[in-house]
């Protein structure tokens, strides 16, 4: 029998498209919790359809937090999301509610989890000639030397993430170490105020479920809503602009590719981003994995969490 007096704070992870999201919002109604996103996206404002945001409706239901909380001009920072998430989570036990924190982007859990990690700070002489490099040859380019400098770094970081990429060639310019190196640092164990859960099905099934969220992103507006905000005075920061789904769709308006190639890129890049989630993944520990079919049914996932949560 669960022991709702015993739970603390659930910690939801997994690959892109797997499902944290919807056991987020049941396992929320089920004990009475409220949801902290642990997305680097979507913590913009306007930036909806591409980042999977949760529907108005089910916002309207639980308490969100982390959804909408800067502008697409804005830089966002893992600081910055430590920031809001010790307040989210100070304001949610102060109603005596839940703390369900859920999403992917492995930085941000890998800092909740263990902390920051002891890298040199950022030079901006060396942080603006990377950026002017990236504009004359390509993102590509500096990931292909990411490689070759730091590969371990490199298999983590897509190579459209030109936050993460140019991040760590400056910290081997600075040092001459691989920010690989720093971040192996991150040897004490993890925090055990939360009990994390991953969701994991087969690769070929999340491909699946991926190309099946493009699709319907695709659907409901992904290349208006990119419009939009390309229309909007103040520019898209670097972070919002490299996110998946919106950087192959500016390439579209831009005219450089078509829309077919857009949303066959934004599938690619997303089955690519699942492959990094899984190697980081795999660093963490104290996970209760679950393992879900390609049929899985709501109620079944719900199930299968509630029954690794604390007993009488």
């Amino acid at each position: 029998m669960l022991d709702i007096n015993k739970i603390n704070k659930v910690l939801i992870l997994g690959v892109t498209a797997v499902g944290k999201g919807s056991l987020a919002f049941d396992l929320a109604k089920t004990i009475g919790g409220e949801i902290i996103s642990i997305d680097s996206m979507k913590v913009y404002r306007r930036m909806d359809i591409g980042t999977a945001k949760p529907s108005p409706e089910r916002r309207s239901r639980i308490s969100y937090h982390l959804i909408d909380v800067v502008e697409p001009s804005d830089a966002f920072s893992v600081d910055q999301f430590l920031d809001h998430t010790r307040a989210a989570v100070s304001q949610i036990q102060s109603r005596g509610k839940h703390v369900i924190a859920c999403g992917g982007t492995a930085m941000y859990i890998k800092a909740l989890l263990y902390g920051l990690f002891d890298a040199p700070a950022s030079d901006p002489a060396i942080r603006q000639k990377l950026l002017q490099e990236a504009d004359n040859v390509g993102l590509e380019k500096l990931h292909l030397r990411l490689c070759t400098v730091d590969p371990e770094a490199a298999g983590r970081i897509h190579r459209n993430d030109q936050k993460r990429i140019i991040r760590a060639l400056e910290v081997f310019e600075l040092t001459g170490k691989p920010i690989s190196h720093f971040q192996r640092q991150w040897s004490s164990p993890a925090s055990d105020d939360w009990l994390v859960i991953g969701l994991k099905r087969d690769k070929e099934i999340e491909s699946k479920r991926i190309n099946l969220r493009v699709k319907l992103m695709i659907e409901k507006g992904l290349k208006q809503e990119v419009e939009s905000l390309l229309s909007e005075p103040a520019p898209l920061s670097m972070q919002a602009a490299a996110a998946i789904g919106y950087a192959e769709m500016i390439r579209h308006i831009q005219g450089r590719i078509s829309l077919d190639e857009a949303i066959e890129q934004i599938k690619v890049n997303s089955r690519k981003l699942a492959k990094a989630q899984r190697t980081w993944f795999k660093t963490f520990q104290n996970v209760h994995w679950i393992e879900l079919s390609e049929d899985a049914s709501a109620e079944e996932v719900l199930q299968k969490t509630l029954s690794v949560l604390p007993a009488v």
